[in-house]
């Protein structure tokens, strides 16, 4: 890849890197607000219930970021694959921001196995905090073997079969998260999370990937 090539892809990335800390600010934001207004004491489960209104403002709040980094993904990618790891990598820094924000503006969490609400869509999401940062470092450590690989003049090459083992696999590790989705309609306390099922989902999600990688590197 030429000088000229290579200073646009870093500049790129300075970007991106800028866009999803100030959206992860912004959410930060927006949760301490919400915790003021609902956790006033500290936030902690069982969850309060939020009036109606407000819930599904919240849903609406999080379909719309997730709108924003696609859009910003479908901007400046080159490509699928480009848009797909561009994506991740904004989630991946963004959601790191957001904890990073609750922790400097709030001392929560208190540790990496605090439990959080992470999601609502399609199901309440819940889980330690460790969960969901360690896939928010392996999206963005994706993105940036992508971008290296590009600078060679390579790419990542997933098979058919490849592709669905690791969408299976992403599917999975959702269906972790939401394990414990009745915990917020039956207002109680979570206990457990399913590592055994998470573990699963990342195993299926991460080989092809790795597969893809090296494949890439030899052709």
């Amino acid at each position: 890849m030429d000088n000229t090539a290579s200073s646009l892809r870093t500049r790129r990335t300075v970007w991106l890197v800028l866009y999803a800390v100030a959206m992860g600010f912004f959410e930060a934001a927006v949760v301490v607000y919400l915790r003021e207004l609902y956790y006033p004491d500290g936030f902690r489960f069982p969850l309060v219930l939020l009036p109606d209104r407000i819930a599904w403002t919240e849903l609406g709040r999080e379909l719309t970021t997730l709108i924003m980094l696609l859009a910003i993904a479908m901007i400046a990618g080159r490509d699928r694959l480009d848009r797909l790891f561009i994506f991740g990598f904004l989630f991946g820094v963004w959601d790191i921001v957001y904890y990073i924000g609750l922790w400097v503006f709030l001392g929560w969490p208190e540790s990496l196995l605090t439990w959080d609400i992470l999601f609502l869509i399609p199901l309440p999401w819940l889980g330690p905090v460790l969960y969901p940062l360690l896939i928010a470092l392996l999206l963005i450590t994706g993105f940036l073997v992508h971008e290296w690989l590009a600078r060679r003049g390579q790419a990542l090459r997933l098979s058919g079969i490849e592709w669905v083992v690791a969408c299976t696999g992403a599917a999975v590790i959702v269906i972790a998260f939401c394990w414990n989705w009745r915990t917020v309609r039956e207002g109680t306390v979570p206990v457990s999370f399913p590592v055994w099922l998470f573990a699963a989902g990342l195993f299926a999600w991460i080989v092809p990937f790795i597969r893809g990688f090296f494949k890439g590197r030899i052709e």
